[in-house]
């Protein structure tokens, strides 16, 4: 894609700093370093989000996040944890429309990064469950 940044740090147009390269994904730290080692893992080929995976692809970029996720870790000592994160469409806070995925390394609980999962489970019975359960089943595709 002409004008997407990932494209142009896989060609090289744009500079990075790459912890790791192959044929099908690029990994480089992000610019902000939420925390200390904080990488993006891209495809090389261009999809705006994870929707637009097939299994191929899929299977391509997975893969390699835990080698890449375990590289981090062993990089510094005082890494007790980590965070993947993927954000899809602008709702989800992505703002850079090519798939990636952050490996945020976790120092402690006071490291600068936090996520908030709101606990809804008083507001659904188990009969909305098996219902909303039961919507995403039917729209499974082999």
């Amino acid at each position: 894609m002409e004008n997407c940044i990932f494209c142009k740090i896989i060609t090289g147009e744009i500079p990075s700093t790459t912890v790791y390269e192959d044929e099908c994904v690029k990994a480089f730290l992000d610019i902000s370093q939420t925390t200390p080692g904080h990488t993006l893992v891209i495809p090389k080929k261009h999809v705006a989000d994870l929707f637009e995976y097939d299994t191929s692809l899929a299977a391509d970029v997975f893969t390699r996040i835990p080698k890449i996720a375990r590289a981090i870790k062993a990089s510094d000592d005082s890494i007790v944890g980590m965070n993947v994160v993927n954000n899809n469409g602008a709702v989800a806070y992505q703002s850079v429309f090519h798939s990636h995925f952050h490996l945020i390394p976790r120092y402690s609980k006071r490291d600068d990064f936090k996520m908030v999962f709101a606990d809804n489970s008083n507001k659904y019975s188990q009969e909305q469950l098996t219902e909303i359960a039961a919507q995403i089943k039917e729209q499974l595709k082999e």
